[in-house]
């Protein structure tokens, strides 16, 4: 664990305006998981995050490779900013996860999310994790959430 949480409203400092997405930036700034896991916000947009994580000592399993939860944990990280770029709380429905390739310490794992599909109060968000680049690195795991938007209330 790291000694101190970093200061997290500056990790979105030089992302976007100062003010776009200020619900988001709110529930990061929050968010006590994320930030005891050392996750990095490097973009957040309407619908769309990338969060990264370096591979401690403390994240890996008995067999050395990064734990498959904390690659979700990773994952379900950007999910939740991309859902809610929109403004209203957003919350996780549910989410099913699919492990490709495993993360390795000292790896840093990026994880992409995307809106696939919003209607009403629900969407549906892809996390792709890839190890070492975010662009061209090798897709470790697939995230598919599903998302709700809770009735007239923000952050």
């Amino acid at each position: 664990m790291p000694d101190a949480v970093p200061d997290l409203p500056d990790a979105l400092a030089d992302l976007a305006g100062p003010a776009d997405f200020p619900e988001a930036r709110a529930m990061w700034a929050a968010d006590a998981a994320s930030a005891a896991l050392g996750m990095h916000v490097d973009h957040l947009g309407a619908g769309t995050a990338r969060v990264s994580m370096l591979v401690r000592p403390d994240m890996v399993n008995g067999h050395e490779l990064c734990h498959g939860g904390l690659i979700a944990s990773l994952a379900d990280s950007a999910f939740a900013l991309a859902c809610n770029s929109h403004g209203p709380v957003t919350v996780a429905a549910g989410f099913t996860v699919d492990f490709l390739r495993p993360g390795r310490l000292g790896q840093r794992l990026h994880a992409d999310a995307r809106e696939v599909s919003s209607r009403g109060r629900s969407g549906v968000y892809d996390v792709t994790v890839r190890a070492d680049h975010p662009v061209d690195g090798e897709v470790v795991a697939e995230f598919r959430g599903r998302s709700r938007t809770l009735a007239d209330r923000r952050a």
